[in-house]
C-alpha cells in the first residue's frame, strides 16, 4: 500500500497501542526493564501512545508494601528513568505508578512526553469485597492544593483529573480501573470536554462472567462517548495469593472492537491500532445530543499539549481491518440477526401504513430480480402476521424487450409458490407504440427507449392498484438510490417503497435469509428456498435491452456502472463518516486489497461521485418507506442536499488520486 497514495498524510487517523507486561511484585527494576522494552516495540510499530495497566511500575497487588517508604522511592526512581530514557521519543507513555503528595498516596496515571511529567490520579476507590484500595491510596476528591500539582524526582508535574491532553486532532482523557464501574465515568466527563481518546489503567481481576461485563462496559462507554477507548489491565506476574490477573488489553472505537489480547497469556501483550479522529469527531458534530450534553456539564479543564511525530500512513500499513462490506456482518450468527431485525422492519413498516389507510390491496411489479423478490417476500410476511389474504398481493410481471426466460419463470414460480395474485401483462407492444408516437425507432436503444420502458411499468402498477383499492409497493434499493440507477418517475416512484434504505450487498443476505427459512421437506416451501436461491445468482440486470443470441442476460448492470459491492463502500463512509474522496480511496485501496487494483478504484468512485451529485434531484422526492440502517438518503430525514450541487471539489479530488 505505499503507493496507495502518494503524499505524506495520516487520514486524520492516530496510532495506539496498548501494553501488557510481564511484572514481578515489588521489583520496580525489572518492571522497568519490561516497560521499557514493551515502549521500543510500540516505538518500532510508529505508535503515538502507548498505555500501560494500573500501577505497573511496582505491581497491583503489592498490598502493604504500598505502605514501605523504599517501594515508593524505588518507583518514583524508576519513572524519572523512564523519563529520561525516552525524553526525546516521538510517544507518549502512560504508565501505571503509587506516587506519595504530602501525606496521602495516589494510585496515578502517569503520562509521561518529551520529558515531562503530568499526573491523573484514580477517581473511584474500590473497597469492597476482593478490593480494599482505601487502605492505602487517597480517591482524587482530595487532589487539590493551590498550584494543583505533584513532585516527582524533585520536579513539579500538573496533578488532577481535570488534565487532559492534546495529541494534533486528538484529544487523550485518563481514567483507571474502577473509574469505568461507577454511573458517571471520568471518561464520560472528560468526552464532553473534547476528549476523542479515553484510556483506562487498570488491575482487573478475572472472575467467570466478569470479561464479558468488562467488554460490554467498554464498547458501550466508547459507544456512548462516541470515542476510542484504549484499555491495557494487568496480567501474569501479579500475585496470584487470592486473584488471578489475565492481561486483557483491547481497544474499541465508538463501539466497534479494534484489536484484543490474548487473555492468561504468560508472555507480554502489545495491541497496535489506528484510530479514525476524523471519524469520531465528524460523527460527533452531526449528533445534536452530544452537543447538548456537552453544553449542560460544563466544568474548567486544563489542556496538556503532546508532542508526537505525525502518522505517515504512505510508509506504512494501515493498523486496522477496514470491512469491504461494511453494511453486512462478517459473523454469520450476527448477520442473522442484523436480516432479522431489518425483515422485522421492513414487515411492520408496510404492516402500519396498510392499516393506517385501511388498505387491504398491495400491487408489486416482479421481475424476477433481487430487489423485487425482497419487496415480495416482506409483503407475504406482512399480510401474513396482519392475518390478510395473501391473494390481496398482486404480483404483475411485466415482460418487455430484455426479459430473459429465467427471470420471468423465476418470477412466475415464486408468485404462484407464495399463493398470491399472479398478473402477466407484456408490455413491449404499448412501449413500441409509444415509441412510434414520439418518433424514436426500436432500433435505437437509448435511454429513451429504456425509460419507455421503466414508466409503462409504473403505468400499469400505478393503475391497477387504482383499480384495486391498493398501493404499489416499490422495490428500488438505497444503492440505485445513490447512483440514482432508476428511472425518474418510473421505477423511481411507488406508494410505499420497504426497500429504500436497504444497500444491495445487503438485501443478497436479506433474500438468503428467507430462502435458509423455508422448510425444505414441504413441496412448496422447496420450490420457494430453489427460486430465491436462483434469483440470487442471476446477474444483476434492468433487462430492458434486448437478450443475447442465447436469450441470456446481456445488460448487465455492474457492468455499466460498476461493483455494488465498491459503491456501497463508498456510500458507507462519504454519509456516515462524511469523508472526501481521497480518504474513501485510500480506504477502499485497503478494504479490497487482491480484488480491485487502484486505477479501477478510482474509476468507479469518479463515477460515484459524480453521479452522486448529478442524481439528487430524484432523491429530492422519494416515497415513504422505513429506515433501517445507519444510512438513509430519505429527503425527510437523514439526507437534505440541493439538487443543484457542484461536484467540482469532489471530483478535482478524484482527479488528483493515483493509479
Amino acid at each position: 500500500m505505499s503507493d496507495c497514495y502518494p503524499n505524506t498524510h495520516d487520514f486524520g487517523m492516530i496510532r495506539v497501542a496498548a501494553a501488557v507486561p510481564r511484572v514481578s511484585v515489588g521489583d520496580t527494576a525489572f518492571n522497568l526493564e519490561q516497560i521499557c522494552g514493551m515502549v521500543d516495540k510500540a516505538i518500532q510499530q510508529k505508535a503515538q501512545l502507548v498505555v500501560f495497566p494500573e500501577l505497573a511500575v511496582t505491581g497491583y497487588t503489592c498490598a502493604d508494601l504500598f505502605g514501605n517508604e523504599s517501594l515508593l522511592g524505588q518507583a518514583e526512581a524508576a519513572l524519572v528513568s523512564l523519563q529520561e530514557k525516552f525524553a526525546q521519543a516521538d510517544i507518549a507513555i502512560i504508565v501505571g505508578a503509587p506516587l506519595r503528595r504530602g501525606a496521602q498516596l495516589f494510585n496515578c496515571a502517569v503520562v509521561i512526553n518529551k520529558g515531562q511529567f503530568y499526573v491523573v490520579p484514580k477517581t473511584y476507590i474500590p473497597n469492597y469485597k476482593e478490593f480494599y484500595e482505601k487502605r492505602w491510596f487517597a480517591p482524587a476528591d482530595s487532589r487539590f492544593s493551590p498550584d494543583n500539582t505533584i513532585e516527582i524526582g524533585g520536579r513539579k508535574a500538573p496533578f488532577g483529573t481535570d488534565l487532559l491532553f492534546r495529541m494534533g486532532k486528538a484529544v487523550v482523557g485518563v481514567e483507571v480501573c474502577e473509574d469505568l464501574w461507577v454511573p458517571v465515568t471520568p471518561s464520560s466527563v472528560a468526552a464532553l470536554h473534547g476528549a476523542n481518546v479515553l484510556v483506562n489503567l487498570s488491575a482487573s481481576n478475572e472472575l467467570v462472567g466478569k470479561h464479558d461485563r468488562l467488554i460490554a462496559l467498554i464498547a458501550n462507554q466508547s459507544a456512548n462517548a462516541i470515542a476510542a477507548y484504549v484499555y491495557a489491565s494487568a496480567g501474569y506476574g501479579e500475585s496470584t495469593t487470592d486473584l488471578v490477573f489475565g492481561g486483557n488489553a483491547v481497544i474499541y472505537e465508538n463501539g466497534d472492537e479494534l484489536a484484543c489480547s490474548e487473555r492468561f497469556s504468560t508472555s507480554p501483550q502489545l495491541i497496535v491500532s489506528d484510530i479514525d479522529i476524523e471519524a469520531l469527531n465528524n460523527e460527533r458534530r452531526i449528533n445534536g445530543s452530544f452537543s447538548d450534553c456537552l453544553r449542560n456539564n460544563r466544568r474548567p479543564g486544563r489542556i496538556m499539549e503532546l508532542s508526537v511525530a505525525p502518522l505517515n500512513l504512505d510508509e506504512n500499513t494501515l493498523l486496522r481491518s477496514v470491512k469491504p462490506h461494511p453494511f453486512v456482518p462478517v459473523d454469520t450468527v450476527r448477520r442473522g440477526e442484523r436480516c432479522s431485525d431489518i425483515v422485522n422492519i421492513q414487515t411492520m413498516g408496510l404492516m402500519q401504513r396498510l392499516e393506517a389507510i385501511h388498505c387491504k390491496t398491495v400491487v408489486i411489479g416482479i421481475s424476477g430480480g433481487l430487489d423485487s423478490t425482497l419487496a415480495l417476500m416482506i409483503s407475504v410476511r406482512a399480510f401474513d402476521r396482519l392475518g390478510l389474504d395473501r391473494k390481496d398481493i398482486i404480483g404483475i410481471t411485466m415482460p418487455g424487450f430484455g426479459t430473459t426466460g429465467r427471470t420471468l419463470t423465476n418470477a412466475v414460480e415464486l408468485m404462484n409458490a407464495l399463493g398470491i395474485t399472479v398478473k402477466k401483462i407484456p408490455i413491449a407492444e404499448a412501449v413500441a407504440k409509444h415509441l412510434a408516437d414520439i418518433g424514436h425507432g426500436l432500433e435505437t436503444h437509448d435511454t429513451t427507449y429504456e425509460n419507455a420502458q421503466a414508466r409503462e411499468r409504473t403505468q400499469i402498477l400505478m393503475d391497477y392498484a387504482n383499480k384495486t383499492g391498493g398501493i404499489v409497493v416499490g422495490t428500488g434499493d438505497l444503492s440505485e438510490l445513490a447512483l440514482g440507477w432508476a428511472t425518474y418517475n418510473g421505477d423511481h416512484m411507488s406508494m410505499y417503497n420497504v426497500n429504500g434504505s436497504v444497500p444491495k450487498t445487503l438485501a443478497k443476505h436479506l433474500v438468503e435469509w428467507f430462502a435458509a427459512d423455508c422448510d425444505a421437506g414441504n413441496p412448496t416451501e422447496l420450490t420457494i428456498h430453489e427460486t430465491l436461491i436462483d434469483v440470487l445468482h442471476t446477474p444483476i440486470s434492468p433487462e430492458l435491452t434486448p437478450a443475447d443470441d442465447q436469450g441470456k442476460i446481456k445488460q448487465k448492470t455492474e457492468d455499466i456502472i460498476g461493483p455494488y459491492e465498491l459503491h456501497d463502500f463508498f456510500l458507507y463512509q462519504m454519509l456516515r463518516h462524511g469523508f472526501g474522496p481521497a480518504k474513501i480511496y485510500f480506504l477502499a485501496c485497503h478494504a479490497f486489497e487482491g480484488t480491485y487494483g487502484h486505477a479501477t478504484v478510482k474509476k468507479w468512485l469518479t463515477l460515484f461521485v459524480r453521479r452522486f451529485f448529478a442524481q439528487q434531484f430524484k432523491r429530492s422526492c422519494l416515497p415513504d418507506g422505513p429506515k433501517v440502517g445507519n444510512i438513509s438518503l430519505s429527503p425527510r430525514g437523514d439526507w437534505r442536499m440541493p439538487s443543484d450541487a457542484k461536484a467540482r471539489l469532489w471530483l478535482d479530488e478524484c482527479d488528483s488520486l493515483p493509479e
